[in-house]
């Protein structure tokens, strides 16, 4: 008998007919002896049409009430998927996150998983019921309920996992496996069999939307059995592991983020301490930080670019300028119509010339460069957002046609 985990997203239970369909796919791996455990998203387009009932209340409601109304997706998608396997005849029950016990830290709206408490699972396991679990929520210390970010119920799954040392975790998406890009985008993307943790982390990290990817941090961390595939095809999808079997010669695949901005203080004094004071504020605030360039200017000045989240520009330009004379900068310049598209691939090291070809590419289709940044195993270049689907697209031709 294995304990596996099952994760259904939002477009897999978005109406009566996927619910019966993932009420199967549930069965068919309880009805085999196995111990399950389900997580699931809100249904359809769920969370934004709540966001929408919101702005329709208050323009700016507090992150805590929205987490309370966001939370109420989940809720449904878990309650009817309890009824439909009850309407098998299967032994089941849903629970929330509090009900659970999946402890939280107190940051709404972009809440992390502390720890999960064991108990009341094990008993409903014990019983031979199969648990259908809320995901993207937990509970905080003061008992209110959090959220973890879109994409969070990938994350939920994951962290059950890790903390029930299950045999396999299997991500359920509309597509049936990790793509070396967007095939909504580029229709002959190719299929990955596996993918390393670390390739999959930065691919989930630059934009690709498979994953979320703080559960692929937690599945490396604890050694998560990680499988993506699809609710609708009954075909093996991605494993995701640690070293895959065949040598990395080329690229994994090729990310795109349009949801980002950049922001440049121009004119800052050259003293030791000034990138600190930047980022340490935009870290007191909650407010991640991603690409980061510092150049030398004029006069013993220099100039510091970085890009954000788009939802947090107006938040950074305010408290930037609210410290201005701390920070000693001359102005702020920023640009919430940018995108990011990333190479990814553990082959970089071992390989001359993945760079040149990126850039190849962006030059033949006449597509300019504003930043670019690198890791170990990754690439990423900042582009004007109306070229960031060409730039996918030739980047993608010149590593896999």
């Amino acid at each position: 008998m294995s304990l596996i985990v099952q994760k259904f997203g939002g477009s897999s239970v978005r109406d009566a007919e996927r619910i019966r369909n993932v009420a199967r796919i549930i069965a068919e791996t309880y009805l085999k002896g196995n111990d399950v455990m389900v997580v699931l998203s809100a249904q359809g387009d769920t969370t934004d049409d709540l966001i929408a009932k919101a702005e329709e209340i208050n323009r700016h409601p507090s992150k805590r009430e929205m987490d309370m109304l966001l939370a109420t997706g989940e809720q449904i998608s878990v309650a009817l998927c309890a009824m439909a396997l009850e309407a098998m005849g299967l032994p089941c029950v849903s629970l929330t996150a509090w009900q659970v016990g999946i402890h939280s830290t107190t940051q709404h709206g972009d809440a992390r998983i502390k720890l999960i408490d064991p108990d009341r699972i094990r008993m409903e396991l014990d019983s031979h019921r199969i648990v259908i679990v809320t995901g993207f929520q937990g509970v905080d210390k003061r008992g209110d309920v959090t959220t973890l970010g879109r994409g969070g119920s990938d994350t939920s799954a994951v962290a059950l996992a890790a903390a029930f040392r299950a045999d396999l975790c299997q991500i359920f998406t509309d597509v049936d496996g990790v793509y070396t890009t967007d095939p909504r985008l580029v229709p002959n993307a190719r299929k990955l069999e596996e993918i390393t943790y670390d390739e999959m982390l930065e691919l989930a990290s630059q934009g690709a939307q498979v994953l979320h990817n703080r559960s692929v941090e937690l599945a490396k961390k604890f050694r998560v059995n990680l499988e993506v595939l699809s609710s609708l095809e009954r075909k093996p999808g991605t494993k995701v592991k640690e070293v895959t079997k065949v040598e990395k010669t080329n690229i994994a695949g090729v990310a795109k983020d349009t949801s980002i901005a950049r922001v440049a203080l121009v004119g800052l004094e050259h003293t030791p301490g000034i990138a600190f004071q930047i980022f340490d504020l935009l870290s007191r605030h909650n407010i991640n930080v991603d690409v980061i360039l510092q150049s030398i200017g004029r006069e013993d000045s220099k100039d510091i670019t970085f890009t954000i989240h788009r939802k947090d520009l107006d938040e950074t330009l305010d408290l930037l300028n609210d410290n201005k004379a701390t920070l000693h900068f001359d102005h702020i310049e920023s640009d919430d119509h940018i995108g990011k598209v990333s190479i990814v691939g553990a082959g970089f090291m071992s390989n001359c010339g993945i760079a040149s070809r990126m850039f190849e590419a962006l030059y033949e289709a006449g597509i300019n460069i504003q930043m670019i940044n690198t890791s170990e195993i990754r690439i990423s270049v900042l582009l004007n957002e109306e070229d960031v689907n060409r730039a996918v697209k030739a980047i993608h031709a010149k590593f896999f046609d």
